[in-house]
């Protein structure tokens, strides 16, 4: 196709961009998008319904536009969070200027096939070496400032500080608050990570979330999420509570804690065992002499 010429003296009107952009979009076809659903916009008397459809692993985001009765005569009804491939077609509104999917199918993504998916993933990082026990960092033994990222005003939160303090009551923290699930969790997750990672006062990353389902806990099995612990220079500790079912970032970080507490114990030192030590050594040593 030629392309089009322009200048400051012969500009084109707005609606001939609109038809032009209308055209390039819808050569594209019909296609499969996977991603998550937020703001599903529905009422049974309207004819069209609205949904944003996420990715999962960036800022990103599209609107879907679909008959009403795709919606009402889904086997599962659809609704903010779950995690869909559409079926559907761009389609560009040239009177408005605005751009979405028209949705002929929607489809739940299946507990099992999210499983293998991960489990896929697992095996391709290990394949690159990410999960070698070469590559991992240790933890400082008394840090200066522990990173903490978890959900505002979460009990995973309150489990890591308060378990951390009555260990060491001088413990410093920095903690950022992010979503832990849905389509928004990654993103900031990894924006928080580099944060954390950019400070050099903070000696080590605890990631907490008090577990969930496998739905709930898929951010921390997203490809965008072990790629940025990996890059990371400060040791990260992976504390997602959950049995029996393992996400990816357990072999990506450089410790796996079992829950949000044990994170705290494995990272902050005792005081009072470490002094009751240093008494014990000191006893030994002056009955030595």
């Amino acid at each position: 196709m030629a392309k089009t010429v322009t200048t400051a003296q012969s500009p084109l009107p707005v609606r001939e961009v609109n038809a032009m952009v209308k055209g390039w979009l819808e050569r594209l076809g019909h296609i499969w998008v996977e991603g998550q659903l937020t703001q599903v916009n529905v009422k049974p008397s309207w004819k069209l319904s609205y949904l944003t459809l996420r990715d999962t692993q960036a800022e990103a985001s599209v609107q879907l536009t679909c008959p009403t009765s795709l919606l009402r005569d889904a086997p599962t009804p659809l609704k903010d969070g779950d995690r869909v491939v559409v079926y559907g077609k761009p389609a560009f509104y040239a009177g408005r200027g605005s751009f979405s999917l028209w949705a002929t199918d929607i489809r739940h993504v299946g507990v099992g096939e999210l499983l293998a998916r991960i489990e896929h993933l697992r095996r391709a990082l290990a394949a690159e070496g990410l999960f070698d026990a070469s590559r991992k960092r240790p933890l400082p033994f008394l840090p200066t400032r522990i990173g903490l990222i978890t959900g505002r005003g979460s009990a995973a939160e309150r489990d890591v500080l308060s378990v951390a303090r009555d260990r060491w009551p001088e413990v410093d923290f920095r903690v950022i608050n992010t979503a832990v699930q849905g389509a928004s969790a990654v993103p900031e997750i990894v924006e928080a990570l580099r944060t954390l990672d950019a400070d050099p006062e903070v000696d080590v990353i605890i990631i907490a979330r008090g577990g969930g389902s496998v739905e709930d806990l898929l951010p921390f099995s997203e490809e965008a999420l072990q790629r940025a612990v990996a890059a990371a220079g400060t040791p990260v500790v992976s504390a997602i509570g959950h049995e029996p079912d393992t996400p990816v970032l357990d072999n990506v970080a450089d410790l796996r804690a079992a829950t949000p507490t044990d994170a705290a114990k494995r990272v902050v030192p005792d005081v009072a065992e470490q002094r009751a030590l240093l008494g014990e050594l000191r006893a030994r040593g002056a009955a030595a002499l």
